[in-house]
């Protein structure tokens, strides 16, 4: 026994030198690949920005209905300016946020509860079903009709619109952990309460993460088609009414600040994601 100790001790220090010697190359080859990938992105996009500056210019697209880059630029720093963007800009984040939330607090729990108890799933299913197959803006003159066209309505479609995919990727989660991950635990001695708290619902988290950015994405999505069928305020409202005054390049600021909105909402949660997984990659590495 202390032989097969030592051993494991020996073992031990070789690996820690092995450890300490391997950080500095790992992280050179990481940051390196990162500067490629970011180099790489930048071209792309610097050559989409490009061909949009010089497209309207040349005449390769009617200058009228596809301005320059740099004519769109003025006119949303004009907006920015004048406060119009910053008050559309934060009517369609509260609503969106708030529907979004919403959905989070709501689907997640109900998605860990159908993906564990078999009991649940077997009398939610069925409604749910009929339910994720409905197209949220199909149904969006029904919201309309029975909360009106205020506040109420936008953050109910939203929450309609996030709701499914936060559930069938928490339900997918849950229901696809590694069995052996479960039966070694249960070996462990875990209680059923135990074992859902420590093991299931990290090992889902991953996936659960898939749905939250699929959510984000629509949250915006649907507000902005919700905002220009029945609204006085945000960035849809913005985007048709600038549609319909001919002021085109105002328009194009307001597309071009809901992809930005995006951009954010979506790196805000892929951090979020990296923190809470970073187990994920330790023992993948």
């Amino acid at each position: 026994m202390a032989k097969s100790s030592s051993e494991v001790l020996a073992r031990y220090e070789v690996e820690k030198k092995r450890a300490g010697s391997q950080p500095a190359g790992i992280l050179l080859r990481a940051a390196a690949a990162k500067v490629q990938q970011w180099f790489r992105n930048l071209i792309v996009i610097a050559a989409f920005l490009a061909l949009w500056e010089i497209a309207p210019r040349s005449g390769l697209v009617d200058i009228t209905f596809f301005p320059p880059l740099s004519t769109v630029l003025k006119a949303w720093w004009h907006l920015l300016l004048s406060g119009d963007l910053a008050a559309h800009a934060e009517a369609s984040l509260s609503r969106s946020l708030g529907g979004f939330l919403l959905a989070l607090v709501i689907s997640i729990p109900i998605g860990l509860a159908i993906g564990w108890w078999k009991p649940v799933a077997a009398y939610l299913n069925p409604l749910l079903e009929v339910m994720r197959n409905t197209a949220p803006l199909a149904i969006l003159p029904v919201f309309i009709l029975l909360l009106g066209l205020g506040e109420t309505s936008k953050i109910s479609i939203v929450f309609y619109a996030c709701f499914f995919p936060l559930l069938l990727n928490t339900i997918s989660g849950v229901k696809n952990v590694d069995p052996l991950l479960i039966k070694s635990a249960k070996s462990m001695g875990l209680s059923s309460i135990a074992l859902f708290r420590k093991v299931i619902i990290p090992a889902a988290v991953p996936t659960i993460f898939i749905g939250i950015r699929q959510s984000g994405a629509a949250s915006i999505l649907v507000l902005v088609a919700a905002e220009m069928v029945g609204a006085k305020s945000g960035l849809g409202y913005l985007i048709q009414y600038t549609q319909f005054s001919f002021q085109i390049p105002e328009m194009y600021a307001g597309i071009i600040s809901i992809s930005v909105i995006g951009l954010i909402l979506n790196y805000v949660i892929l951090t979020i994601e990296r923190k809470l997984t970073a187990w994920k990659q330790t023992y993948g590495d």
